[in-house]
């Protein structure tokens, strides 16, 4: 806003976003209403209050994933991957947005790989624009679409080929890491035969001819659809991002001020609008300086507080925000370090600190955490010819390499094939996030995004009038969102996992992995059902219906 809008000098600008909910990507953007807004406010002299109504959010928020594909899959006889090509023409929309053009190439073609050895891999995409909203990120950005082609792909190919799919998932699967695949990534660690066999056990796909028999007695359809997923998340590292053409880093900061009680404030770039930030960060926190967490408290959303932001976005808050707390965290500790030696009158490489006290190593002389930074602020008996009072400290973390969370998902569906109607019976995921702090948090997410991941399956769609170009389905009368009844009791469990090798927590990013995972287990599940080769999302009762007839 400031350097390519208003062309002012970045602290001339006060933003303030509190948390008003998830946005799952469409509030990442700069509008061209926020841009008028704070124009027509300086010319005015006053402050001015906008709201947008649902309709009118309809037709001018980002619009996600619209790609048409064509793609190959290349086997030898012993079902080995060979090659993979894919051409994608890419609906960017009538005008660009901000990752409008990079979704479908450098966060989509580069998780054409998935989980798997492909030796050869041909990706072509062309963008091109329409006379629809702009399409840019939306949860998963890229990752989905790229998922849905290669899982639809080896779905394909295990039927017609009469291989299990799990066993030809498992003859193809990555198992020596580092990895570099043959579209640009680097995948650092991975067990993917690991998750696929958890999530058969968990799915009880044993079971599943006895189901279909069941369903079969009740003149319903019922089939069994695999997914295994890989995401790139934690956008890094910012050189790339510039070669590519970003125009901004891809770091986060942060600040950790403790006061001189001992209680601590976290200020993070990471912004929380539902993702339990306020607890993780406060936990990590916490733990590492062996506090309560009641005695940490996080702030964000506020360019008057926050030292540096890059937001929150391709599930980067825990690995790239939450390392830069632990990197400040990291500096509060040495320094804490270098007055507890004065105070205990040892050398600073003799102090260790654990569990929030800081000891001389191998004696008993110890002093607590909160009396260190008393010390701090009150500094009559410290350093001064070696350190200045106070203790806040900041941090900068750029990443290396993105992290990479991967998961196996495994859906049945009953179809009633007088109608069309498809009802998820069954969904079972297992996930690798590495080192997971709160399971609780983990399990939401990935319950939320298998829901949305189910909703593009199987309902949400944007249609246009062709003639008119007019928005059809501009409220929720004719845009189906999923609701409760549309969803079964998901089983979700997190393997013990592999921990991510180039951040100091070992984590991974889980935001956006049920909506990237989901979408092909249910396709392919209603494949398998009908006994088809394809079919178009959303898989609507009247698309489900007319691919039943067209196969009778």
């Amino acid at each position: 806003m400031c350097a390519f809008v208003l062309g002012i000098p970045e602290h001339k600008l006060r933003v303030v976003a509190p948390d008003v909910g998830g946005g799952f990507g469409s509030k990442i953007f700069l509008y061209a209403e926020e841009t008028a807004l704070v124009w027509a406010s300086k010319q005015i002299g006053r402050p001015i209050k906008w709201t947008a109504d649902r309709s009118e959010a309809f037709l001018s928020d980002a619009h996600g994933r619209d790609h048409a594909t064509v793609a190959e899959l290349g086997l030898d006889a012993n079902g080995k991957f060979l090659a993979m090509r894919v051409h994608t023409t890419a609906n960017l929309g009538a005008y660009l947005s901000t990752f409008a053009s990079s979704v479908p190439t450098i966060l989509y073609a580069t998780l054409l790989a998935g989980q798997y050895t492909t030796p050869k891999i041909y990706a072509e995409v062309t963008g091109v624009f329409t006379n629809t909203a702009p399409v840019d990120a939306y949860r998963g950005a890229g990752r989905p679409e790229a998922t849905y082609v290669v899982e639809r792909l080896v779905e394909t190919a295990a039927h017609e080929l009469k291989i299990d799919p799990a066993e030809l998932r498992r003859r193809n699967f990555i198992k020596t890491f580092p990895y570099a695949t043959p579209v640009g990534l680097t995948y650092d660690v991975g067990d993917y035969d690991a998750t696929l066999r958890e999530v058969i056990e968990l799915a009880d796909v044993a079971g599943f001819e006895t189901r279909r028999a069941a369903s079969a007695a009740k003149g319903l359809k019922r089939g069994m659809g695999y997914s295994t997923y890989i995401e790139a998340c934690g956008l890094a590292p910012s050189n790339i991002a510039g070669a590519l053409g970003a125009r901004a880093g891809l770091f986060e900061a942060g600040e950790v001020r403790v006061h001189p009680t001992g209680k601590v404030t976290v200020f993070t770039g990471s912004h929380s609008h539902g993702q339990g930030h306020e607890t993780t960060f406060a936990q990590v926190v916490a733990d590492k300086l062996g506090i309560p967490i009641d005695d940490v408290s996080i702030e964000h959303g506020d360019t008057g507080k926050v030292l540096f932001g890059m937001g929150t976005y391709g599930s980067r808050s825990l690995s790239v925000g939450g390392t830069a707390i632990v990197k400040a965290v990291d500096k509060v500790i040495a320094k804490g370090k270098k007055i507890a030696a004065h105070l205990l009158e040892a050398a600073d490489t003799d102090i260790e600190f654990e569990n929030g006290v800081f000891k001389v190593a191998g004696t008993d002389k110890s002093v607590p955490f909160a009396s260190v930074s008393l010390t701090a602020y009150v500094p009559h008996n410290y350093p001064l010819d070696k350190l200045e009072p106070g203790l806040n400290e900041n941090a900068f973390y750029d990443p290396t390499n993105f992290t990479y969370p991967a998961g196996s998902y495994v859906c049945e569906v009953e179809i009633d094939p007088d109608t069309g109607v498809v009802r998820v019976d069954r969904f079972t995921a297992v996930d690798d996030f590495g080192n997971v702090v709160n399971p609780m948090i983990v399990e939401g997410q990935v319950h939320g995004g298998i829901a949305q991941g189910i909703g593009q399956a199987l309902l949400e769609h944007g249609i246009y009038d062709t003639h008119s170009g007019q928005l059809l389905t501009g409220s929720y009368m004719d845009y189906a969102m999923p609701r409760a009844d549309d969803l079964p009791s998901f089983t979700v469990k997190t393997s013990k996992g592999t921990p991510c090798s180039h951040n100091p927590l070992g984590v991974k990013g889980c935001g956006e992995a049920g909506a990237i995972g989901s979408p092909p287990a249910v396709i392919n599940a209603i494949c398998h059902a009908l006994g088809i080769k394809d079919l178009p999302m959303p898989a609507s009762p009247h698309t489900v219906w007319q691919a039943i007839q067209a196969n009778r």
